[in-house]
């Protein structure tokens, strides 16, 4: 077995504070256990937010979502839904749910450098009543993933500062971007799946099966 680079860890919280240190009051008291008024207008302009799960076992995975700007149902001010558009049918978020129901989202704003938090018990829903809220384009999604608010807080910018996410001027050349069809088919190594055959396949899905 290979020797872990990974030698010197923090093993205790007592040491990590004690490097780190400690959240000041703001920190400490930001966080509040429903939707309020604000919380509810910056989901309601988020087209893109990300959901953290984990299974039984600890492996944990996060996933993207996104659509036009309030694509997230509010039911109230303690529950939400995520409704779940075609996929790959991997349904890593779904399975992880089913036996860990708990979900961590961030919501992003294009332009808001700020990210809203939310943690809380999650299920998988198929009740028509609130899907039908999601519909679009005539289709309605089949499941969505139900969220019981246990923590909402606004997440401060320095990531998006440091990062520049949202400064054009930053971005690279479409041109010089890595080749989502070449990483695929090197992934896959099939004798029959080729970089092209990958890009035709992914233009089909794009345009075709979004809903």
């Amino acid at each position: 077995m290979p020797v872990s680079p990974f030698r010197e860890r923090i093993t205790t919280e007592q040491e990590l504070r004690d490097l780190m240190g400690v959240p000041g009051e703001l920190v400490a008291k930001k966080a509040i256990d429903h939707l309020d008024s604000h919380c509810r207008e910056f989901i309601g302009r988020s087209p893109f937010l990300l959901v953290a799960t984990a299974d039984a076992t600890g492996a944990c995975d996060v996933s993207p979502r996104g659509d036009a700007a309030g694509f997230v149902h509010i039911v109230d001010d303690r529950h939400l839904v995520v409704p779940e558009r075609p996929g790959n049918r991997r349904m890593d978020s779904l399975r992880n749910i089913l036996s860990n129901p708990r979900a961590g989202l961030i919501f992003l704003i294009p332009a808001m450098e700020e990210t809203l938090r939310v943690n809380g018990r999650a299920w998988i829903l198929r009740d028509p009543e609130l899907l039908r809220e999601m519909e679009v384009k005539g289709k309605i999604p089949k499941v969505g993933i139900g969220v019981e608010v246990e923590e909402c807080y606004l997440h401060c910018a320095k990531s998006l500062k440091r990062s520049r996410l949202w400064q054009p001027d930053t971005w690279p050349d479409p041109a010089d971007l890595p080749s989502a069809s070449r990483i695929l088919a090197d992934h896959v190594n099939l004798p029959d799946v080729s970089p092209e055959k990958v890009e035709e396949s992914l233009r089909e899905s794009y345009t075709q099966r979004l809903y």
